[in-house]
C-alpha cells in the first residue's frame, strides 16, 4: 500500500523536471511601425531586446519583412512568472526608419502576456505574445 501512495509523487516529480529539461518559452509577435497600436503598416528589420528588471537585456531579436520577431529562451534559465512581472519587449529601432514623419527617438514598449502551451512530442512550449506596444520614448 505505501508503494501506491509514494509512486505517484515520484512520477510527479519526475514529470515536473523532465518537463523544464523539455520545455521552451517562445515569445512571439508583430511590430507595427505606428504610435497609436493601429495594425498597419508593419516594422521591418526593426531590433527588439527582451529587457527585464533595470533594463538587463535577456535576449533580442530583429522583425522579419512582415514585422514579425521568434525569441526562444530555456526555461532552466528563464523562470516564466518573473518573465510575466519583471520583463518588457523595447523596440530600439526608431519609428522614422519605417515612416519619416514618426518620431526619431525609440519607445515603442510592451510588456508580456501568456496565452497558453503548446506540446510538440515531448517539447512543453510556453507561448508569450506582446501584450501591446506603445510609445513611451521617456521609459527607454
Amino acid at each position: 500500500m505505501a508503494v501506491a501512495i509514494i509512486a505517484p509523487v515520484i512520477i510527479e516529480a519526475q514529470q515536473g523536471l523532465l518537463g523544464n529539461l523539455l520545455g521552451l518559452i517562445s515569445i512571439k509577435g508583430t511590430v507595427f511601425c505606428t504610435v497609436n497600436g493601429t495594425a498597419t503598416p508593419v516594422f521591418p528589420n526593426a531590433l527588439l531586446q527582451l529587457q527585464c528588471g533595470a533594463g538587463n537585456i535577456v535576449a533580442s531579436a530583429t522583425t522579419n519583412s512582415s514585422g514579425q520577431f521568434s525569441i526562444a529562451l530555456n526555461p532552466l534559465l528563464n523562470v516564466l512568472s518573473t518573465l510575466l512581472s519583471n520583463c518588457r519587449l523595447v523596440v530600439k529601432t526608431p519609428l522614422s526608419t519605417c515612416n519619416a514623419n514618426l518620431p526619431s527617438v525609440e519607445g515603442l514598449i510592451s510588456s508580456l502576456k501568456f496565452v497558453g502551451t503548446t506540446l510538440v512530442g515531448l517539447l512543453n512550449i510556453a507561448e508569450i505574445v506582446p501584450a501591446g506596444f506603445q510609445f513611451l520614448p521617456l521609459l527607454n
